[in-house]
């Protein structure tokens, strides 16, 4: 109806000048013939005189007749429509409302036409199909022209009048409902619900890797917003797992099924899994958006392989986009292999193995079962834990472990020449087998075996090779997104906030970070994941911070030996260190007991250094100069300790640390050494 007094005002002005016109073709033709005539009505116009107008007075009367007869079709055409589409419309909801509850609320559902098409038009219009009535602009129309709706909300849906029913044959019908409703509307012809999708087109906080970084970077959102929607994207099938446990304690299990399960027993004895929380911890990523409450949802499997900084959003590997708020870059890093290997052909790379995940310790431990000599290529902290791991399981079976690499002795890069000589002498008496200032020529694949030669003319004949010789930092996302690369250490360079861009942050291995003490690093290890990743969730919620936290990293040669460091550990730097004779108290196996966790970081990082109070207990003479129980080595530049490692001293990191942030010349370390107590039984 409403459509109807706005046509009815666009053709009242064409009336009036119709009947304007007649008008002055009486006048006309009076003038004409000579006599006066009166002017008759404006009423009687439509008819006209008998003179020459009449002809054109009657075009004038078939055109308005035709329009205001067009006028009305149009009109019934458009109400008969907007009933049908809303009788449609309220079918649908019923339905849907008849499916969600047990009981239809059938008193808020009304399913009657607001007009019925009897009173609205003559019969001779009920034959125009109902696909030539153009779209509605307002749907909302019928409800405002139907005083009857309300009476009959309460009558039941199947109670309908038959023309509520949407013909079979009337295509809007099918355009206008969705696939799922068309279907309801339909039970003789069902379609299938449309699968929900799994990857949310926008997520306030994007975490990019599944890592220990992303994880601790969640967990710290969560906690200053309660109620933050974060998404984890990683290109792994697994949760958010700890990595530390790959090459130290997950070996010395002694259940079988722990390779399945990864649980395992830490030092301790206690027992815990790899991954840092459940799956019920996690919400699906199709329920992120929907979510009342947040939470951390983790989209497995899936690689980040594209980012435009400018509009904030991301592409995935499968050409999926999702719009974030702000961003946290945690790529962490991509073993690296030797040339050598990698032209060596396709044959020595499926021997060859490149430790970093959980599944590539499934592979190495199938493999360590199935084959009688394996070659660990690398004397490093990775190297040299599965090199010792992998020598007690050839303590129970014939398995040969090799472990080769360029230095004198295990972790020449890292420890004074001298403490690495005494380790590697530890690490043979786990059954391994040292070939040391090893330089890899070649390596490859002869008569079911693997033969490396190396530059001296040496030769290794072996059925496996480990590669464990460094990390290089997933940096792929820095040319699409515009971001720089430290060219000295490689890795996203950030500001002291772990800022990129305003609304980008990087941590964990792929974050090269300006130390306050000792300048720009980057750095490898779990508690630095661990920390970087916490305060970049802190900062993204607005905290803030620098970064001035110097991160320790940790090492277990097996349940005897072990030693934490912090700062830069270089074994080409001064050295100092101070020894004391070991006692039962003084291992990995006893510091877990104490501090309750294998993951020492968790605890030591937490824990500060206040006026530490050296021992009063006089140094002892170590019996043997060749004998390392415990100690503490001090790394020296320019005169000022900017490293140290504690070696079988543990839950003193705190003391370190503040040794290194204070920056101070020391005269005498042996007297600073005693602030570590380890002169103490």
């Amino acid at each position: 109806m409403l459509k109807c007094r706005a046509v009815w005002r666009k053709l009242a002005p064409l009336t009036r000048s119709a009947s304007t016109v007649c008008r002055h073709n009486v006048r006309r033709t009076a003038l004409n013939t000579g006599r006066s005539q009166a002017p008759a009505p404006a009423a009687q116009m439509s008819t006209g005189p008998a003179g020459g107008g009449g002809n054109q007075n009657t075009i004038y009367v078939v055109l308005v007749g035709a329009v205001c007869l067009g006028s009305g079709a149009y009109a019934y055409m458009t109400v008969k429509g907007d009933s049908k589409r809303y009788n449609n419309r309220i079918s649908e909801i019923s339905s849907r409302s008849q499916i969600q509850t047990s009981e239809p609320q059938l008193e808020l559902e009304p399913a009657v036409v607001p007009v019925p098409e009897s009173d609205a038009v003559p019969p001779s219009e009920e034959s125009i199909p109902a696909t030539e009535a153009p779209e509605p602009p307002v749907q909302a129309e019928p409800l405002e022209i139907s005083p009857a709706a309300a009476e009959s909300a309460e009558e039941p849906v199947t109670e309908a009048p038959p023309e509520e029913a949407p013909p079979p044959a009337q295509p809007e019908t099918v355009q206008e409902a969705p696939a799922e409703h068309a279907a309801e509307s339909h039970p003789e012809a069902p379609e299938p619900a449309p699968v929900l999708p799994t990857v949310p087109s926008h997520a306030p906080y994007l975490l990019i890797g599944g890592g220990t970084a992303s994880f601790a970077a969640a967990r710290s959102i969560r906690a200053r917003e309660p109620g933050a929607k974060v998404l984890i994207v990683t290109d792994e099938p697994d949760l958010p797992y700890m990595r530390p446990p790959l090459s130290k304690e997950l070996w010395f299990s002694d259940d079988p099924t722990g390779t399945e399960t990864l649980r395992f027993k830490q030092w301790n004895g206690k027992e815990r899994s790899i991954y840092f929380q459940p799956p019920s911890f996690y919400i699906k990523p199709e329920d992120l958006t929907t979510a009342e409450n947040g939470g951390v949802a983790v989209l497995s499997g899936k690689k980040v392989i594209q980012m435009d900084v400018r509009g904030n959003k991301v592409k995935l590997d499968d050409d999926t986009e999702i719009s974030y708020d702000k961003c946290l870059i945690a790529t962490g890093g991509t073993p690296r292999n030797l040339q050598v290997i990698e032209r060596a052909g396709e044959e020595v790379m499926k021997r060859t193995t490149m430790f970093r995940k959980i599944e590539d310790f499934k592979s190495l431990d199938k493999v360590s079962r199935n084959v009688k000599s394996l070659t660990i290529i690398g004397g490093g902290f990775l190297g040299s834990e599965l090199a010792c791991a992998l020598g007690r399981r050839s303590a129970e079976s014939s398995l040969e472990v090799i472990q080769m690499f360029p230095e004198k002795g295990n972790m020449g890069k890292v420890l004074p020449e001298y403490l690495s000589n005494w380790t590697t002498q530890k690490v043979m008496r786990e059954g391994v087998k040292i070939v040391s200032e090893a330089l890899v020529k070649s390596v490859a694949f002869k008569d079911d075996k693997l033969e490396i030669k190396l530059k001296d003319g040496r030769k290794v004949e072996t059925d496996h090779i480990v590669a464990a010789v460094g990390l290089e930092p997933n940096v792929d996302l820095a040319k699409s997104a515009g971001l720089e690369v430290d060219s000295d250490f490689g890795g996203f360079r950030v500001n002291s906030e772990l800022q990129a861009r305003s609304n980008i942050w990087v941590a964990g291995d792929a974050a090269c970070f300006y130390d306050i003490r000792l300048g720009r690093r980057r750095v490898e290890h779990h508690d630095h994941a661990v920390v970087s990743g916490r305060l970049a969730g802190e900062n993204m919620t607005g905290a803030s911070k620098p970064y001035w936290h110097q991160s320790m990293f940790w090492s277990d040669l097996g349940p005897d030996i072990g030693y934490e460091a912090i700062g830069i550990v270089d074994s080409s730097l001064p050295t100092v260190g101070v020894f004391a004779k070991a006692t039962s108290k003084d291992t990995p196996k006893a510091a877990t007991e104490q501090s309750g966790t294998g993951i020492r970081s968790e605890s030591e990082t937490e824990a500060t250094a206040s006026s530490p109070v050296a021992s009063s207990t006089p140094a002892p003479v170590v019996e043997s100069k060749d004998e390392y129980g415990k100690g503490v080595i001090f790394y020296l530049r320019d005169k000022v300790v900017v490293g140290i490692i504690l070696w079988n001293v543990f839950n003193r990191m705190p003391v370190a640390r503040k040794i290194i942030k204070d920056g101070e010349e020391h005269a005498d370390l042996n007297e600073v050494a005693k602030l570590f107590n380890i002169h103490e039984d």
